[in-house]
């Protein structure tokens, strides 16, 4: 699993991790979402940090343990959470993990939080403090289901329920995002407030209200998300830095130690570790 993952590889059982991984067969309800049921089945152990991404990040668990959040706020121990866009240095650890992972785009996440994206606050917290009594009938419900695709039916009928009396994203905001991760960051904020006929300043407004990040943070991201993939899959740092759209080598390092914490040879070696 790699860092910036929440979530082992995307394989349906992988013998060397011990994880068991279930994907919904019939894809899902609502654009944007992925989901995807998760086990331990040999208590290795999960120990990750988690990075930018973007896509908000819901975990509902399963198991009997709580998962261990160290965070801006602290550590916490969380049956379920959410982590934002951008929810700074924050380690994850865990026992004898079983959970469902869902992934969700700032449109989707939008329409099912029943919160602002900004309200988050750049960070990992409790999903129970957004959802209330909510999460705990959902945690319920999948603790009585006894395969894991009745648990992923079930996870997404629950977001559709919560999505069907939600407001949309505004149609100028959601093509704003969609045109920032079509040209993987590279855009200029004057250009997307020119394409939807709004001013640079009702843009940056809306936009950060909406995705709960500002226009050129959301950019930034994004690209930094190709990069952290590139490196991850074997790429050198010279190639990611011209691929990526950064000035240079020297550029690409220090975005990588702005949203990671650590440098593009190290962001490249991270991995899970069990514990």
């Amino acid at each position: 699993m790699r860092s910036y993952d929440m979530a082992p590889a995307p394989t349906d059982r992988d013998a060397a991790s011990g994880w068991e991984v279930a994907h919904p067969l019939g894809g899902t309800s609502l654009d944007g979402v992925r989901m995807a049921g998760f086990r331990d089945r040999i208590a290795a152990g999960l120990d990750l940090h988690v990075l930018p991404q973007p896509a908000v990040i819901v975990v509902v668990g399963l198991g009997d343990e709580p998962l261990c959040v160290d965070g801006a706020t602290g550590r916490q121990p969380l049956n379920s959470l959410v982590a934002a866009l951008s929810p700074g240095q924050a380690r994850i650890r865990g026992r004898r993990v079983e959970c469902v992972e869902m992934r969700l785009s700032p449109r989707a996440a939008y329409r099912v939080l029943g919160v602002s994206p900004r309200e988050l606050d750049g960070s990992v917290t409790g999903l129970a403090d957004l959802w209330g009594r909510h999460e705990r009938r959902l945690r319920d419900l999948l603790a009585e289901a006894r395969t894991w695709q009745e648990r992923l039916a079930l996870t997404d009928e629950f977001l559709a329920e919560r999505a069907a009396d939600a407001p949309p994203m505004t149609a100028e905001v959601a093509a704003a995002w969609e045109t920032i991760v079509a040209r993987r960051g590279r855009v200029r904020v004057d250009d997307l407030a020119a394409s939807c006929g709004w001013s640079r300043k009702r843009l940056w407004s809306r936009f950060t209200d909406q995705v709960g990040l500002t226009p050129k943070r959301a950019a930034m991201l994004v690209r930094f998300d190709h990069a952290a993939r590139a490196l991850s899959s074997g790429q050198s740092p010279a190639d990611v830095a011209l691929a990526c759209g950064y000035t240079d080598q020297s550029h690409l390092h220090r975005d990588v130690f702005t949203h990671a914490g650590c440098t593009p040879g190290a962001l490249a070696g991270s991995t899970t570790t069990a514990g």
